[in-house]
C-alpha cells in the first residue's frame, strides 16, 4: 500500500510492538452509534503487575484479520490466550512458568478449524518489547501481529477495520491503541496481498491519529473514520470498528 510508509518491526514508543468480523459487538440501526458492547472500558490489568511479566497483552492480528487477548498470571495461575481470527474464537494455553529475573518466552497451543495451532509469545522484564516470534496457524501462513501490555491505568483497545484508495486499491486495515498515552500503532495489507505494512503515531487532544505529521483519521466512541492524501495525490479512506 503505497500510503502506509514501510517500517520496521520495532515501533518507536515502548509498549506497542509487530507481530472483520463484528458479531460480538452491535448496532442497533442505521441511526444509532455503532458500540462494542463486549469491550472492556477499564483495564483487565492488575496495578500489581503493571511493572511485571506478569499481566494482561493485547494486539491485533492481520492474515485475515483478528484480536488476541494474553493473561499472564494476571491475578491467578492462569497463563492462557483468547484469539478471535476471522470471526473463530480460540483459547490457547501455556504451560511455561514466570520465572523472576528473567525474560519471558512461551508456545501457546490450540485448535483453530479443528487443526492444532501454535503461536510464541516473548516478553521483556518489566513486559517491555511484547512480540509474537513465530505462529503456525492453519491457513494463516503470513499472519502478522501488534501486541502491547495493558496496564492499570491505559486500557488497550484494538479495531478492524479496512482502507480503500481513490484508484481502486482495498485492503485491511487494523488498529490498536491507548487513549491514556495517546499511542497507537496499525497494521494494513492490501486484498489479495501477502506483504504487509505497519505503523505508528499519537492520538491528540482531537482524538485524532496523528503519523508523521498527517492525521489518517479521527476515533469517534467505538470507530475510527478518516482520508487523507497519499503521495500520488489519491484519496485515502479508512474505516474501523472496535472489537477488542
Amino acid at each position: 500500500m503505497r500510503f502506509f510508509k514501510k517500517v520496521t518491526l520495532q515501533f518507536i514508543f515502548p509498549i506497542f510492538l509487530i507481530g472483520i468480523l463484528f458479531t460480538s459487538c452491535s448496532k442497533d440501526d442505521d441511526t444509532s452509534a455503532y458500540s462494542c458492547t463486549t469491550c472492556k472500558t477499564t483495564p483487565d490489568a492488575l496495578a500489581v503487575n503493571d511493572a511485571s511479566i506478569k499481566g494482561i497483552y493485547k494486539g491485533i492480528i492481520v492474515g485475515s484479520t483478528g484480536t488476541i487477548s494474553i493473561n499472564i498470571q494476571n491475578g491467578t495461575s492462569a497463563i492462557t490466550a483468547t484469539m478471535i481470527l476471522d470471526g473463530v474464537t480460540v483459547t490457547l494455553t501455556s504451560t511455561v512458568s514466570v520465572v523472576d529475573g528473567q525474560s519471558y518466552v512461551a508456545p501457546f497451543t490450540g485448535t483453530f478449524n479443528e487443526s492444532p495451532i501454535s503461536v510464541t509469545f516473548s516478553v521483556g522484564l518489566g513486559g517491555s518489547t511484547p512480540t509474537m516470534v513465530s505462529s503456525s496457524i492453519s491457513g494463516h501462513p503470513n499472519a502478522v501481529f501488534i501486541l502491547s501490555k495493558e496496564t492499570s491505568t491505559s486500557l488497550i483497545e484494538a479495531f478492524e477495520g479496512t482502507y480503500a484508495i481513490s484508484d481502486g486499491t482495498k485492503g485491511i486495515f487494523n488498529l490498536v491503541l491507548s487513549r491514556a498515552i495517546s499511542k497507537f500503532g496499525y497494521i494494513a495489507k492490501e486484498n489479495g496481498q501477502t506483504d504487509t505494512d505497519s505503523g505508528s503515531g499519537t492520538v491528540n487532544s482531537s482524538n485524532q491519529l496523528v503519523e508523521d505529521g498527517r492525521v489518517i483519521g479521527t476515533i469517534s466512541g467505538d470507530e475510527v473514520n478518516g482520508s487523507f492524501k497519499d503521495s500520488d495525490n489519491n484519496t485515502v479512506t479508512v474505516a474501523g470498528k472496535r472489537t477488542l
